[in-house]
C-alpha cells in the first residue's frame, strides 16, 4: 500500500478556501487525513457519515444546554468533513453519490444544530429570542446554499449565449479605474491568494463557526449578539454577490437556447417534464 506524505495531503487542499478553514481547520485536518490514508481503508463516504454522527452529537449537546461540548463536537464534525474531501482527492475514491451525501449531510447538521441550540436555550431561559435565533440560522443557511448554485447557472447560461459572439464582435475598450485603488486591491488579493484565503470576510463556513463554535465557547450571553453580527455580515455578503451577478447580467445579454424554457435554463430542469 502506498505511503502518503504530508506534502501529498497538502496538494489536495483547495486552491483558495475560507480563512477559518485555512488557519483553524486545515492544519489539523491535513494531519488526520494523512493518518487515515496511511493506516486505514476508511472511505470518504464513511467519513462523511461519521462527520454527520458527530454533528448530531453536537445538536444533542446543544439541546441539553452543554454549549462547550456542542461547540467542540461541531468543530470536529466540520474537520472530519474536510478530511473526507482530502481522502477522496488523495486516493481518487470520490463518487458522485459522495458529493450528494456530503452536501445533504452539511444541511442536516446545520439545521439540527440550529434546532438543538434554539431548543436548549429556550428550555433554559424561556426566551422566544432563541427560537428566532435558530430559525434565522436555518433560513440563512438554506438560502445561501440554494442561491449559490442558481447564481452559477445564471452566469453559465449567459456565457453560453455569449460564446458565439465573442469571436465575431470586437470588445469595447475598458475604461481604467483609479490606478492607486486598483493596485492596492490587486496586491491585497494576491497576498490572500498566496495564503490560499478567499477575499471575503464571512461565508457560510465562518457563519457556522461563529454560531456553533465561537459563541457557545464564549457562553450563553454571546449567543444572540454573535449570531446577529454573523447573520448581518453573511446577508451583506449574499446581497453583494447578487448585486455583482445583476451587474454581470446587465453587461452581458444572452438569450437561452430555443428548445429550452427560461425556467429550464436557470434551474436545469427537463423541458419535457
Amino acid at each position: 500500500m502506498r505511503t502518503y506524505s504530508l506534502d501529498d495531503v497538502y496538494a489536495t487542499r483547495k486552491r483558495r478556501d475560507s480563512w477559518w478553514t485555512v488557519y483553524l481547520v486545515d492544519p489539523a485536518a491535513c494531519r488526520v487525513a494523512m493518518l487515515v490514508a496511511n493506516h486505514t481503508e476508511i472511505t470518504p463516504n464513511a467519513l462523511t457519515v461519521f462527520s454527520l454522527i458527530l454533528g448530531m452529537g453536537s445538536a444533542a449537546c446543544l439541546a441539553a444546554g452543554q454549549l462547550a461540548a456542542g461547540a467542540v463536537l461541531f468543530y470536529l464534525s466540520f474537520m472530519i468533513d474536510c478530511v473526507d474531501g482530502k481522502i477522496a482527492r488523495l486516493k481518487g475514491t470520490g463518487t458522485p453519490f459522495g458529493l450528494w451525501l456530503d452536501y445533504v449531510g452539511d444541511r442536516i447538521r446545520v439545521v439540527c444544530c440550529a434546532a438543538g441550540l434554539a431548543y436548549g436555550q429556550y428550555a433554559a431561559t424561556g426566551s422566544v429570542d432563541f427560537i428566532l435565533l435558530g430559525a434565522t440560522v436555518a433560513v440563512l443557511d438554506l438560502f445561501r446554499y440554494v442561491n449559490a448554485p442558481q447564481m452559477k447557472r445564471v452566469r453559465e447560461t449567459i456565457r453560453e449565449g455569449l460564446a458565439p459572439r465573442l469571436t465575431e464582435v470586437p470588445q469595447a475598450p475598458r475604461v481604467p479605474g483609479p490606478k492607486r485603488s486598483r493596485g492596492l486591491l490587486r496586491r491585497f488579493n494576491r497576498s490572500l491568494a498566496r495564503r490560499r484565503v478567499r477575499s471575503h470576510l464571512i461565508s457560510g463556513i465562518e457563519f457556522h463557526a461563529a454560531v456553533f463554535v465561537v459563541a457557545p465557547l464564549i457562553g450563553q450571553a454571546a449567543l444572540i449578539p454573535v449570531t446577529a453580527v454573523a447573520s448581518i455580515l453573511l446577508l451583506a455578503n449574499e446581497i453583494f454577490l447578487v448585486y455583482r451577478m445583476w451587474l454581470f447580467t446587465r453587461r452581458n445579454t444572452a438569450v437561452p437556447k430555443p428548445q429550452e424554457s427560461r425556467e429550464h435554463a436557470l434551474i436545469g430542469g427537463s423541458p419535457n417534464v
